[in-house]
């Protein structure tokens, strides 16, 4: 027995000295195979993406804001402070200091004058807090922006001749500017070589760039939802195949970014928090066109609740004034449906700690992945939010703790859904935790379909298109 110990000792060490040398094999092997096609391989530890920005007019974005606040007045619901400050703050400040307009209807699509100024700002001012990198080549670029302030050039041309803004007739100048722009990104060469597809337009408003939609529908779409462009995508659809078909040629959450309205009222910070009396809390318009008719049904059924509030409203100073009342006063904020499926009222509401109750079956939110709504919200099915008495005591059900943390973690989340910067005429850094750092890291997210999309686009025979159902990718 004792002679058969060391045989088995040297066996044993025998055997794990092979499984050594073959494990070092098999590590060594791992580590210096190189994958195919390197060079085409996205980074994963990059924290930054590379920005190219087309060579748009000046007349394009910033002039456009000299013409608006060239104008004598505007008479549009809103409108009384930034006439106000047409009097007061502009004599007194320079052409490259002027603000975005701050009438509500304008300034809650803000998003294209905050981007804009976080790329124009120096590197080295920036201070390695921005996530996007400007370049001047095309060709080190990951996408190329395009800053057209598409939402201002709109909101002009409601204000100047409202009658033909939906025409394409040449006193459209809204029209104009769309067609100067897409022309002349078009014949680029950074377009020709990727059909567009890495190109970046901000379209926050939803009747922004309204004539030629289909056109840039292969880039990389900044929106604040997809709801006017869902119906706009159906009706042109041949295939009425079946009422359940979302018909997405031009808009899709695998190549566009859902981006944050700018939100209208102060901030609350959770160390100012007070007892809140209203169980809910909404005000804004009851009729409003298209998927409006929830919110109206919603408003019929609540109207008389105990605990709720539904206001009439206007965006002007009064109606402010009574948003930032009935928003830090309410445990929870209201937010159906209107003329499309989001709205600035929901990113006012988490400003103002108020719990946003979500009635939608069909939203897009943004920086979904980065965020979870489900931490500080409350989501509701329409058909259980139009059943009476339902919403309220599903609401009641909350507890103390459960709202608390509810508001805490929305105290969390704030920052990422603020565009401003601090700067006059906000070319400045963004703020590093700020809405225009988040866009750009979704941007990031896409390259990789981007890549994909370009690479499959140039390997079809020549004369054959990618079916319109395939723009999403």
């Amino acid at each position: 027995m004792a002679s058969k110990t060391p045989s088995l000792f040297l066996t044993l060490t025998f055997l794990s000295f092979l499984a050594l040398i073959f494990f070092y094999l098999q590590s060594t092997s791992t580590t210096t195979t190189t994958p195919p096609n390197t060079q085409n391989a996205l980074p994963t530890t990059q924290n930054s993406i590379k920005v190219y920005m087309s060579p748009l007019s000046r007349s394009l974005n910033y002039g456009l804001l000299e013409s608006y606040w060239d104008l004598n007045s505007d008479t549009r619901v809103g409108s009384e402070v930034d006439n106000e400050i047409r009097k007061t703050l502009l004599p007194k400040h320079s052409q490259k200091s002027l603000p975005y307009p701050q009438n509500p209807i304008i300034k809650q699509y803000s998003a294209e004058y905050w981007i804009l100024g976080d790329l124009l700002a120096p590197e080295e001012v920036k201070g390695g807090g921005s996530f996007a990198k400007r370049v001047f080549d095309f060709r080190e670029a990951d996408v190329v922006f395009v800053p057209f302030f598409a939402t201002l050039s709109a909101e002009l041309q409601l204000i100047i001749k409202k009658s033909v803004f939906r025409k394409k007739v040449e006193e459209n100048e809204d029209y104009r500017r769309q067609r100067m722009v897409v022309d002349l990104v078009k014949k680029s060469e950074a377009w020709q070589r990727s059909g567009g597809r890495d190109h970046v337009f901000v379209l926050t408003d939803p009747v922004a760039m309204w004539h030629i939609k289909e056109e840039i529908a292969p880039a990389v779409l900044l929106l604040v939802d997809f709801g006017s462009w869902y119906r706009f995508d159906t009706k042109s659809s041949n295939d009425n195949s079946s009422d359940l078909i979302i018909h997405h040629t031009h808009v899709s959450l695998l190549k566009d970014v859902i981006v944050p309205y700018t939100h209208l009222l102060p901030k609350l910070h959770i160390s100012e928090n007070q007892e809140r009396q209203t169980l809910l809390y909404f005000k804004g318009a009851k009729h409003r066109h298209r998927g409006g008719i929830v919110r109206e049904k919603l408003w019929d059924l609540l109207v008389n609740a105990r605990g709720v509030i539904m206001e009439e409203g206007f965006p002007n100073a009064t109606g402010k004034e009574q948003s930032i009342k009935g928003m830090r006063t309410s445990e929870f904020c209201l937010h159906p449906a209107g003329d499309t499926p989001t709205s600035c009222r929901l990113f006012d509401a988490i400003q103002s700690l108020c719990i946003p109750v979500i009635v939608s079956d069909n939203i897009e939110l943004p920086f979904e992945g980065m965020v979870d709504y489900s931490e500080f919200s409350v989501f509701v099915a329409v058909s259980d939010a139009l059943k009476p008495n339902w919403l309220v005591s599903h609401l009641r059900s909350y507890t103390r703790q459960q709202k608390d943390k509810f508001r805490l973690n929305m105290a969390g989340v704030k920052p990422i859904f603020v565009y401003d910067n601090g700067h006059p005429g906000g070319v400045g850094p963004a703020p590093v935790n700020g809405a225009v750092n988040h866009i750009w890291r979704k941007v990031h997210q896409k390259l990789p379909v981007i890549k994909e999309a370009i690479i499959r686009d140039r390997r079809k025979p020549p004369g054959v298109l990618v079916p319109l159902r395939c723009h999403c990718t």
